[in-house]
Formats: C-alpha cells, structure tokens, sequence
C-alpha cells in the first residue's frame, strides 16, 4: 500500500511539473521577447544621451511627461514591483496588463534624458504583467496566478541580467526576509530559463565581467585551510561597510519619496524638482558619468561599474556615494527604472575604493561589493552569492557567500521594496 502510495505521489508531481511547464512556457517566450527589445532600446537611448548631452536639460520636462502617463493610465501600476509583490502576498485586483507597456516606455524616457536608475524593476513589472495577464486569461485559481506572478518575476530577472539560477531563486527570496517559497520552485526556474534563453535568441548580448585575481594559501604549513585567513578579514570588514551602504541607500531613497510627497504640494512638481536637483548636482561634480544605467562609460577614462574592476581607473573614494545620490534622488523623485544595476554600482565602487585602502585585490572586492551591496538592499543574499557564480565564477564562491551574508545582516530590517515582509528576525 506504502509503495503505491508512493508512486502515486510520484505521478502527481510528474504531472505538476508537466503542468507548470506548459503553462510557464508562454510566459516565458513574451517576457524574455519584451526583455530584449527593452535592453536593445536602453542601449539606444543610452548612446542617444551620450551623443547629445543637452538632452539633460529635459529632465524636469521628462518627469512631468512620466507623472502624466501615469496618472491617466497607470492607475496602482505606479506601485511597480511591490504591487506584484502584495498580489503574491494577498491576492486582490490583480496586476494589470498596462504595467508592462508603461514601465517599459517610461524608463526608456527616464535613461534618455539622464535619469541614475535601473533595469531589473522594469524587467521584474514585465514579467508581472504578462503573468498576471496570462492567469487571468486562462482562469486560473488565486493559488496558481501567485505562483505564476513568481514565475513572471523569475522570468524577468533571469533575462535581463542573463542569470537565470539568480534569478529563480530572487523570486522565491524576495517576497518575505528569512522565508524561501519552495512551492514555486521549479516553475520559476523553468521561467527564468526560458525568459533568458529567448532573450539571448533576439541578439541581446550581456554585458562581460572577470576577475583575475587568484588566492593563494594561507599557511604553506597548513595545505588543510583553503583560504586566505587574511583576507577574509578584509572580506568581512568591506561586508559591513557593503551592508551599511544597503542601508543608507533605501533609508535616503525611501526618506526623499517621503518628503517630497509631504512637502512638495502639487504632484508634477516633485520630478520637476527631482530633475533640477539631478542637473545642478552633475554640474556640481563635473561629469556626467553618474546618470543612466552606470554599466559603462562614454570616455574610456570614465567612471562606471566596468571601471571599478580596473584598479589604475579614475574611480575616486566618493564615486560610490555619488550615484547612491543621484539614484535615491532619480528615484525617490518620481522617474521610473530599477534600483539594481545602481547598486552594482555603488557596490563596486565602494569595493575598488575598500580595497586599495586595504592592499586588497581591486577587481575581486569590486566584484564582492557588485553583489553583496544588492544582497544588503534587497535582503537576498544566496540569489546574490549565486550571482557571484554566474557572473564570475566559482573559483572565490566562498567570499562571495561571506560578503553577501555579511551585508544582508549589517543592512538591518529596511529594504529597498516596501512591500517585502519580514517574516525571521535577522537577529532573535
């Protein structure tokens, strides 16, 4: 009776994941299509903006266009991804279909005329969208648009950054500090794959990174302990500074939304205002490498994340804190975009500048705080030492893991999305 009990189960689960695949595959195929016109579009407006740097005067214009989108067709999709976040949570109206197109558009007009944001939030509210859009189509139960809105936000990440593993696992990460979501485990890996693979069939390349560097024993006496005591010392030390910064970044994101709402009484006029600020403040600094998407630069001697990894680049001791700025302001302002790539960033700044005081390896600490300073602000630190993996490999996956766990706990309670829910206590 135990065994076919037991093969029974075995069925049902065979036929769940035949299940979950037929109906993933779909979403998979237009989030990763939507994806990869998105990301072609961002490196359009991106060259656009470097060609014509005067279209930065259009920032407070821009902002007004993004208010009114909006307002006239946004209804609660200007909530963005903690909207898909409180469906999983409580199912209630649902994440409309119009997500998708307006986040897509209006981040496009945020990085054209010079907006500091991301890519992963557009991404992450496309993949809702088409989820969401998709379960109501088919009539499917709440239980199943919840787990299809994960598979939504799988599909989006794992696409946009090429990391598919990181990607489903952020999903079942994300939604609850100290709880994973298993349920959905395999469909959102399904998804992310999937998304990924259509993405990088439309000829979207992601972007390249390495580190070079190579440990060496501890102790020649002591073959047994695999790594470099010493530096790991470092490691935890820059961990903390990484998980501190994770938490000055959404304490001041989140603080300048408040304010701006409080203070600022006509709507269209905080991005206004957040657009001034964005100008005045690049003119302040002299360069405009701070705006956009920050991967890479229009001079070669520029400063952006692909610097950071160089040890001899023009990276200063306050480039970190200088985007952490123009991207709590860009965002707590009203302009549309992802928090993501902006902490890798930060990140990796802050690690190339931690590591030359220290006499530490510039390109891997530039790596550990690329991932650990998004493992503090989203509170996700295994998806962000799985993208250590896939992005740099395997070879220092044990500062990775250190880097992230440290920057997860030093970041305290706060995070990035509003609507995540602390379910363990970091520390009892």
């Amino acid at each position: 009776m135990n065994k076919l009990k037991t093969s029974l189960e075995q069925l049902t689960v065979a036929y769940q994941l035949l299940r979950w695949t037929v109906l993933v595959t779909p979403v998979a195929i237009v989030v990763g299509s939507m994806v990869a016109l998105f990301l072609w579009l961002l490196d359009l407006v991106t060259h656009i903006r470097w060609q014509h740097e005067w279209l930065i005067f259009g920032l407070p214009l821009a902002g007004v266009l993004i208010y009114w989108l909006y307002r006239l067709g946004g209804k609660q999709a200007d909530k963005g991804n903690n909207l898909i976040m409180e469906e999983i949570h409580e199912p209630g109206g649902g994440v409309p279909a119009r997500m998708a197109p307006l986040v897509l558009l209006t981040t496009i007009i945020t990085h054209l005329f010079g907006g500091s944001a991301g890519r992963e939030g557009t991404a992450v509210q496309i993949g809702g969208s088409m989820a969401g859009l998709f379960g109501k189509k088919l009539g499917l139960s709440a239980a199943d648009i919840r787990i299809l809105l994960m598979t939504g936000i799988a599909a989006g990440f794992g696409a946009v950054f090429g990391t598919p593993l990181t990607g489903a696992v952020f999903a079942l990460e994300v939604l609850a500090i100290g709880v994973m979501r298993y349920d959905a485990l395999v469909p959102c890996l399904i998804a992310s794959i999937f998304a990924d693979i259509v993405c990088s069939a439309w000829g979207i390349h992601h972007t390249h990174y390495s580190i070079t560097y190579l440990s060496q024993p501890f102790l020649e006496a002591a073959p047994f302990i695999h790594l470099d005591l010493w530096l790991l010392g470092k490691v935890i030390v820059c961990g903390v500074a990484f998980g501190l910064s994770s938490f000055l970044f959404s304490k001041l994101m989140h603080s300048i939304k408040h304010n701006a709402n409080a203070y600022i009484k006509i709507p269209w006029l905080i991005p206004v205002v957040g657009g001034i600020v964005i100008i005045l403040l690049s003119y302040a600094v002299g360069t405009t490498d701070y705006l956009g998407l920050g991967v890479s630069s229009k001079s070669p001697d520029g400063i952006s994340i692909l610097a950071a990894f160089d040890a001899h680049s023009h990276v200063n001791d306050w480039s970190w804190l200088w985007k952490l700025v123009f991207t709590a302001i860009t965002l707590g302002m009203g302009f549309k975009g992802g928090e993501v790539t902006p902490l890798f960033f930060i990140g990796a700044a802050l690690g190339h500048t931690l590591a030359l005081w220290l006499g530490a390896p510039v390109d891997l600490f530039a790596g550990l705080g690329f991932i650990a300073v998004f493992a503090g602000a989203t509170n996700t630190p295994i998806a962000c030492t799985l993208m250590g993996v896939e992005l740099f490999g395997t070879t220092h996956v044990l500062y990775f893991a250190v880097a992230c766990f440290t920057a997860y706990y030093f970041s305290g309670h706060s995070g990035i999305y509003g609507a995540q829910r602390l379910e363990v206590r970091k520390l009892r």
